[in-house]
């Protein structure tokens, strides 16, 4: 027999006709685990029916366990007789009531009472063991100088054929200190195209500042490349001085320059100090 199960405990007091017919059914007093399974209800309450069921019948006390005490016979001895019929052995409700006992209420687990999974628990999570080691640079170096020593003799040798040449930039000041204005072309041109493209591909930058610097670096090094050309050009002709029009364009490279190294160090600027404003 079972009983429906209701939002509201039900009392010992209306719970005891209901097991006074259980005893009656089985003929012995019932376990505690059979009477929490047949009534549905938790260990406190099945302890107190089975002491009011012990109360009202004394020579049936309870047995939870349904256990008896069997010792052993030797040959010689009788065999003794019992009046009272033995407890039956528990049957499988029984067993299936111990393991699984019915708790009257419930409570509901809480999510923050849950243990957090935390990143060191996790055997997925990558060890320091398994880090990448970084890619070497110095290859790049080493190939970089001879690229270097032939870039720099042929933007010196294009300024000399389109005009620059030695200067002293302190007169009356220092009149022995000079220098070959030509230098400026390989220094402002390739380093800001080397520096240019670092910005691009190092991702660290917003879309805005990636794009000026992709185009402004594929451009220097396009206008570096025209240069080599001219001045191999004209150095393979015998020409001692460059046309016009590439002198005219070689003049405004050093302002291009000074345009496009202030452009891309306001837009990291910029997007430094939107970040900071963020935080």
């Amino acid at each position: 027999m079972t009983t429906a199960k209701s939002s509201y405990p039900v009392p010992v007091a209306e719970l005891l006709p209901q097991a006074r017919q259980l005893v009656t059914q089985l003929g012995h007093m019932p376990s505690r685990n059979q009477l929490m399974a047949d009534l549905r209800i938790g260990a406190p309450k099945a302890r107190v029916i089975l002491d009011r069921l012990a109360d009202e019948h004394p020579a049936k006390a309870p047995n939870p366990v349904g256990l008896h005490v069997v010792t052993e016979r030797t040959a010689d001895e009788p065999t003794e007789t019992h009046d009272h019929p033995t407890e039956p052995e528990p049957t499988q409700a029984d067993t299936v009531a111990e393991v699984e006992p019915v708790p009257d209420e419930v409570e509901p687990v809480r999510e923050e009472e849950s243990e957090p999974i935390t990143a060191a628990a996790d055997p997925d999570a990558p060890t320091q063991e398994q880090t990448p080691r970084p890619v070497a640079v110095w290859p790049v170096m080493l190939l970089a100088l001879p690229a270097f020593v032939a870039i720099w003799s042929g933007w010196v040798g294009l300024g000399q054929l389109t005009g620059f040449g030695i200067v002293h930039p302190l007169p009356g000041i220092a009149d022995g200190f000079a220098i070959n204005t030509a230098i400026t072309l390989p220094i402002g041109v390739e380093t800001y195209a080397a520096y240019a493209l670092r910005v691009w591909l190092s991702g660290q930058v917003p879309t805005k500042a990636r794009r000026f610097a992709k185009y402004s670096a594929l451009g220097s090094l396009a206008l570096g490349a025209l240069g080599q050309i001219a001045f191999h050009l004209m150095k393979a002709a015998g020409m001692t001085e460059a046309p016009w029009l590439i002198t005219a364009a070689v003049a405004c490279l050093p302002v291009a320059v000074l345009g496009m190294g202030a452009g891309l160090a306001h837009l990291i600027k910029d997007t430094n100090d939107h970040r900071e404003v963020q935080r």
